[in-house]
């Protein structure tokens, strides 16, 4: 009774005359929140071997991003690109294929010890100038941290009454009770 459910899923998600949504999604899912959870078993069970295989995919994933960064806009046009970025995302992380380890092996691996000078001196660079940085705008990042925590505690509470409309409604009736209750304790004291 799946097996045409399945179809039709498959039949969506491949379909190169669909809009680029449905597969931009099925990215997202397969290269972003698959290896998140995983990562975060991977971590939580200690497990040495998973932890590894999830670097290597982060690795993998993040250098692939990059390049696609700066390609995107002109990969975007050619025909069935997402499906093609959905397919290399499933072969980076399948344990079978190992896709990530090949990457990591074979290209950057070689590539960052060719480079590693380099790049450590750019990234130590970028670190210093962070921290410059930082120091010297604490009082911005302070402000900036305050409004980020009040506009998010504020969203917090519209999507809690947006979801649970009857504790509003509750709140709202108990509301003036108290106000009634603490006018009548003040006058008895």
């Amino acid at each position: 009774m799946s097996l045409p459910s399945q179809q039709v899923g498959l039949g969506l998600l491949f379909c190169p005359l669909n809009s680029n949504i449905v597969v931009r999604t099925a990215c997202c899912s397969v290269g972003l929140v698959l290896p998140v959870y995983s990562t975060f078993k991977a971590i939580e069970n200690k497990d040495p071997n998973e932890q590894h295989r999830w670097l290597l995919y982060w690795a993998a994933y993040g250098s692939f991003s990059v390049a696609e960064l700066f390609a995107e806009k002109v990969l975007s046009w050619i025909p069935l690109y997402y499906h093609v970025k959905f397919v290399f995302l499933l072969w980076l992380q399948l344990p079978t294929i190992n896709g990530a380890r090949q990457l990591y092996a074979s290209y950057l691996r070689p590539f960052l010890l060719k480079h590693q000078a380099r790049l450590d001196l750019i990234v130590d660079f970028v670190y210093g100038e962070m921290g410059k940085f930082i120091s010297a705008h604490q009082a911005e990042l302070l402000f900036a941290r305050t409004l980020a925590t009040k506009v998010l505690v504020a969203a917090n509470q519209i999507i809690r009454d947006i979801i649970h409309p009857v504790e509003r409604e509750s709140k709202r009736t108990e509301g003036p009770k108290r106000q009634v209750q603490d006018s009548e304790s003040e006058v008895e004291d």
